[in-house]
């Protein structure tokens, strides 16, 4: 029992890692799963999907490593965040697809809250915005909307669960209805403060508060699979949300330690430690990760399209085949063009929150082409950065946040896109050996809490820079590149 099963439950593909007793990657199995757009802003998942492509990517990722479930001492879960699902408490059976984080429906609902004045009420509790990026409102939505839902809620008939806790109850057979504080923190239902449900928001949003999953430490005992699953009863030891877990993954464990990953969208997290800081500049107080009884808080920025933006010039635009054409294109782009595109495909995340702007293109001129549209998508990534971080050097004034970005993700495997990062936000931007910081977290998580990997500190020791990229750029290009992608920002959310 010398190894860690790691599931990276993601939003558009479900993957398993084994990972030895070095915390080096033996075996990787990963499936993609079909999206879902009913409407213009709505995004879904099926929960089969979910569920069957993590269960064949943990056989494969065994298989491919020569071992057998014998040979797992516990598994870590990773998973998209704030993505509900609702499903009935005897089968397992959802009764509706699961809403994805990137989902906009509940606009109006989430502006009405906001008009009625409970969005003080409800960030003072949760950190949150009233925003239809979190799960609180989904699940309202589900319970609105499919015939009988809401009596059945009542009835105790129905679970909901972000998808960490769906996994969890399938993978257990229903024995263990479940989740951690990382993933509670995201639903806004739960109060980060006091760290349990909040009674006074699931009354606002009449949820019944049977449906909610019991919270747990990072590391914790979430329930035995049933053996039948992976040929053997298995724990499940560490669970956290992708975010988290890449923070936990980069070692950011000292306040003020910041880590951005860039994956369907980009999400920067900054340590705060054991005091959740309050944002004036519409960051969230969220956190961060909960060991051993004690929290420790982040601010958090978040971006809805980061490497959604190569997809779209993939699969939208059709100009490129493959996401590693992007940087060369960029690379051939006329520098006397400025074309500016702002990813707005489902409205703009932090430090805007504008769930009804959308997608626009700036500066367009007869010679635009492929190339110019290829370095617009991969700048649009550093100047939400930059946006991001602006932010949160403001609200952690005097607290000295490191200045140096440890990155993550796919897109960090892009030295163009990591150097006008560098020189965009004009800060060193750390890329690590080890760019599966994500699921690593988890299966540290999993692997400390039975023994196998060491504490904290040891772990922190392992973190290794891979390469460090450092700003290139005059002081004066770049406050008039960013003064143009402001003036591309505002132009779009007056639309």
């Amino acid at each position: 029992m010398s190894h860690i099963l790691a599931i990276d439950q993601g939003t558009t593909s479900s993957r398993a890692l084994v990972f030895d007793r070095d915390i080096k990657v033996t075996a990787n199995a990963q499936q993609e799963f079909q999206q879902h757009f009913p409407k213009s802003g709505w995004v879904e998942h099926d929960p089969d999907d979910l569920w069957q492509t993590t269960i064949d990517t943990c056989r494969d990722a065994i298989a491919q490593a020569g071992l057998t479930a014998g040979d797992i001492a516990a598994i870590g879960i990773t998973n998209q965040r704030e993505t509900t699902v609702v499903w009935d408490a005897k089968t397992g059976k959802a009764i509706h697809r699961a809403i994805v984080w990137q989902d906009r429906r509940t606009a109006d609902y989430c502006r009405s809250l906001r008009e009625d004045g409970h969005d003080k009420m409800i960030t003072a509790k949760t950190g949150l915005l009233a925003d239809p990026y979190f799960s609180g409102t989904k699940l309202k939505w589900i319970l609105d909307h499919v015939e009988g839902a809401r009596d059945r809620a009542a009835k105790g008939e129905l679970l909901f669960g972000t998808v960490d806790s769906f996994l969890i109850w399938k993978l257990t057979n229903g024995a263990a209805h479940v989740t951690d504080a990382t993933n509670a923190a995201r639903t806004l239902l739960y109060d980060i403060h006091e760290g349990r449900w909040s009674s006074t928001i699931c009354d606002l949003f009449d949820i019944p508060m049977a449906m909610l999953p019991e919270v747990k430490d990072c590391a914790a005992d979430f329930g035995m699979t049933a053996q039948e699953h992976l040929g053997a009863s298995l724990p499940i030891m560490g669970v956290a949300g992708d975010q988290q877990a890449a923070t936990i993954g980069q070692a950011c464990f000292e306040p003020g330690m910041l880590k951005s990953t860039y994956g369907t969208g980009c999400f920067a997290l900054l340590n705060t430690g054991d005091t959740p800081v309050t944002s004036h500049n519409r960051l969230l107080t969220t956190i961060a990760y909960q060991m051993d009884g004690k929290t420790t808080y982040a601010l958090e920025g978040s971006i809805f399209v980061a490497g959604a933006v190569v997809q779209w010039l993939r699969d939208g635009l059709r100009i490129i085949q493959n996401a590693a054409e992007t940087a060369d294109l960029a690379e051939k782009a006329d520098p006397q063009q400025d074309v500016i595109i702002v990813p707005a495909f489902t409205g703009l995340g932090a430090p805007y929150w504008n769930a009804e702007c959308r997608g626009a293109v700036y500066g367009l001129t007869r010679s635009s082409g492929p190339a110019e549209f290829a370095r617009a998508a991969l700048e649009s990534v550093g100047f939400q950065t930059r946006d991001l971080l602006e932010a949160m050097r403001a609200d952690w004034q005097g607290h000295g946040a490191d200045a140096t970005l440890r990155v993550d993700g796919g897109m960090s495997a892009s030295d163009w896109t990591m150097q006008f990062l560098s020189d965009i936000i004009d800060a060193p931007v750390d890329r690590p050996e080890v760019l599966e910081t994500t699921v690593m977290g988890a299966a540290w998580l999993a692997g400390q809490r039975v023994g196998l990997y060491p504490d904290m500190a040891g772990f922190a020791k392992s973190w290794a820079v891979d390469r460090t990229f450092t700003p290139d750029m005059d002081d004066k290009t770049r406050s008039k590149r960013y003064a143009v992608w402001k003036r591309a920002v505002e132009a779009t959310l007056s639309v």
